[in-house]
């Protein structure tokens, strides 16, 4: 019998067909409106990070950041590299939250995409478009479904509203597919890993650590239970929504002061290690 030294010598990967690897990534961020009256809270939103293609196929049609994984690194290294030469925003961290391998997914060929989610948590970062982008922008999201268990995907900013119907495929351990109907100006299947990837997200903030990815080391409850809202899609009680946070948050000695506002407490995470 050849030994296994023997056999990769003389195996031939030319044999079989290999499809080109993509990395893309859904990056989220919870951003503020500026507000002047003080007597009201500003009101978040839940952004997307958006590239528009400079090139075919899909020019000038907003995709997700992505690109071609390169010799010798990981899809977790290619997401990060892709992201950050198309949007000069590097994520802290990302996610997997599914494999895009439908053949006709990509008109140039055989191209399987690795989808990833991700949080950005500051509020102040400057994006740009390069690399292979000719622009890049947060779109705000809404992300609703109706009567008839179709889902609308909505990005908006300034004057363009990008707007997908999608219906669910399946649900496997816990990770929910779309099927696009309408792709909404999307470039190839990203408002399917676009809902995709939002589904994962408010999956994993329903424990609560997810959304300290989103606010600052030190936060007043309040921000807490704005940024969890926000990313939810729901309406909490102050009182229950304390109670239930009361074992991810510990109290600090520091106080935050707005005009108009009383004093508020500042938490930080609770270091359960």
């Amino acid at each position: 019998m050849d030994s296994e030294k023997d056999f990769l010598a003389n195996y031939d990967m030319s044999k079989y067909d290999r499809p080109s690897v993509t990395a893309d990534v859904a990056a989220f961020m919870v951003g503020s409106e500026d507000k002047t009256d003080y007597r009201r809270n500003p009101e978040n939103k839940l952004l997307l990070l958006l590239i528009k293609r400079g090139g075919h196929p899909f020019k000038d049609m907003w995709a997700l950041p992505g690109g071609f994984l390169q010799r010798g690194e990981t899809v977790e290294e290619c997401a990060l590299r892709e992201t950050k030469e198309e949007t000069n925003v590097t994520p802290a961290s990302i996610m997997p939250v599914g494999v895009f391998s439908n053949p006709d997914r990509d008109p140039r060929g055989w191209i399987i995409s690795n989808a990833f989610v991700s949080v950005i948590s500051e509020a102040s970062v400057k994006q740009v478009g390069s690399d292979d982008a000719s622009d890049a922008q947060w779109f705000e999201v809404s992300f609703e479904r109706d009567d008839n268990m179709m889902y609308y995907l909505t990005l908006d900013y300034e004057d363009i509203e990008l707007k997908a119907v999608l219906k669910v495929e399946k649900t496997k351990f816990g990770r929910t597919n779309y099927k696009i109907i309408d792709s909404g100006g999307l470039a190839f299947d990203h408002a399917a890993i676009i809902a995709t990837a939002l589904t994962a997200l408010r999956n994993e903030a329903k424990s609560y650590d997810t959304i300290f990815d989103f606010l600052p080391e030190k936060f007043t409850l309040s921000e807490f239970q704005k940024v969890q809202e926000t990313v939810m899609n729901v309406s909490l009680l102050p009182a229950n929504f304390r109670r239930m946070v009361s074992n991810f948050v510990e109290e600090t000695d520091e106080y935050v002061r707005g005009d108009g506002h009383r004093p508020a407490k500042l938490f930080k995470r609770k270091n359960n290690t």
